[in-house]
């Protein structure tokens, strides 16, 4: 790998980068990601200024290395943590520090792939039955009779047979050795990398990425496979350059990059929050926001339709009745400074859509370094109270468990207010 000059940023900060610094092709690749949100490239009379927005990871470019890393809410040594969270996966060992070396974000995902797949090395590779026609010297499996007298005319020296046999050349396996390799190109350690070398001569291989993605996306679980679920889980993340099903708005960067979103990452974190909280108070989330969600209509063009991130359904007063809460997640410094009135209208929306008539209430869950905190704001207008928006405050620094205690008593407060609206 060619030594390449490492640039380091903090989320929402910017570096300058010399003229010289960026080929074409990196300038190309950058403006693709500045299309989806992900960073700012300007150009400045010195050169360049490259501005990271809500992301952070590993950027491997033509000349330069760039390295994003969290600033804002996340603090370093608790990213992989809530990343593994937000996947469902186990927690790696290697969930340590950010500020422990220059290795950054990258490099930590590596070493989760590496880690479980050595685990499934030490257990043994799962093998199943592959069909293949080969030529032999002597019959094994079955005699191909059509390929045996039209390409050798009779000839018995090469017999041209079908075999079935149990083999690790299959698709569980291939997609974790595409994924090892790719995470080489990322790889700042040097151990790091031969680790990763020596674990991916182990599996066979995708004959693309795009092909083992293809596979993963296929893949159902299995007693037979299930034991394949965290390794896979951190390969799609490599694959994708940082994006993953349902947990990021876009698919990253197409190769020799590991960038993540962090408002989308937020998202998954507050779902699976919500949908603890709601389950330990006798509730559970609504998958698709309840049906078709809220549809404007009569507009020019087509017809929109927004829904909120969680939608919880809570037992209700009444037995055998129940109400929602729509649940926001919003990546925004609300500890800081007061909520938007954009996103204040966005929430009376929501609870005007879902909740109870006479109790409108919906929930904004923001990070909050440092501490928790929860406030209530409540809407009036001429006619009386509009609606009521729980804003709560995680502490990032804080356990899954803490956090889902923290949404569950905001859960508790909104089945204390009883209202006339009932919801199945």
């Amino acid at each position: 790998m060619p030594d390449r000059t490492p640039v380091r940023l903090g989320e929402y900060k910017s570096a300058p980068l010399e003229p010289d610094q960026l080929s074409p092709r990196d300038v190309d690749r950058l403006h693709a990601l500045q299309a989806r949100g992900c960073l700012t490239l300007t150009r400045e009379r010195t050169g360049w200024r490259l501005k990271a927005d809500a992301t952070v990871g590993v950027l491997v470019l033509d000349r330069v290395r760039v390295v994003i890393a969290p600033k804002f809410a996340i603090p370093g040594e608790q990213l992989m943590s809530w990343l593994a969270y937000a996947l469902g996966t186990p927690v790696p060992a290697t969930a340590r520090r950010w500020a422990t070396g220059p290795d950054g974000y990258a490099d930590l995902v590596a070493a989760a792939l590496l880690e479980e797949c050595e685990r499934l090395l030490r257990e043994g590779l799962r093998r199943d039955y592959v069909r293949r026609r080969s030529v032999e010297p002597v019959l094994r499996g079955r005699l191909d009779v059509a390929a045996q007298a039209t390409r050798r005319y009779g000839q018995l020296d090469q017999l041209h047979v079908r075999t079935f046999d149990r083999e690790a050349d299959i698709w569980d396996n291939r997609v974790l050795g595409s994924a090892l390799k790719a995470a080489l190109g990322l790889a700042s350690s040097p151990d790091l990398a031969r680790l990763l070398y020596g674990a991916a001569g182990a599996f066979p291989q995708a004959t693309t990425p795009a092909a083992a993605l293809r596979a993963l996306d296929r893949t159902h679980y299995t007693r037979l496979n299930t034991r394949y679920r965290p390794a896979h889980t951190w390969a799609r993340l490599l694959l994708r350059g940082g994006g993953v099903t349902d947990l990021l708005t876009d698919h990253g960067t197409t190769a020799d990059g590991l960038l993540l979103r962090m408002p989308a990452l937020w998202e998954a974190v507050v779902r699976r929050l919500g949908t603890e909280a709601a389950g330990l108070h006798g509730g559970r989330s609504v998958p698709g926001g309840s049906g078709a969600g809220i549809t404007v209509r009569g507009d020019l063009g087509s017809a929109s339709t927004f829904r909120p991130d969680l939608l919880l359904s809570l037992p209700g007063h009444d037995k055998g009745h129940r109400t929602l809460l729509p649940v926001d997640a919003k990546y925004k410094r609300y500890d800081c400074h007061g909520v938007s009135a954009a996103d204040v209208h966005q929430l009376l929306t929501y609870s005007g859509g879902y909740a109870p008539a006479d109790a409108p209430t919906a929930l904004i869950v923001h990070p909050q370094p440092g501490g928790h905190a929860q406030r209530t704001l409540q809407v009036r207008g001429p006619n009386g109270l509009l609606g009521t928006i729980h804003v709560l405050g995680v502490d990032t620094a804080a356990t899954p468990e803490q956090a889902t205690a923290w949404i569950g008593s905001v859960l508790l407060d909104h089945r204390a207010r009883p209202g006339r609206r009932q919801q199945p």
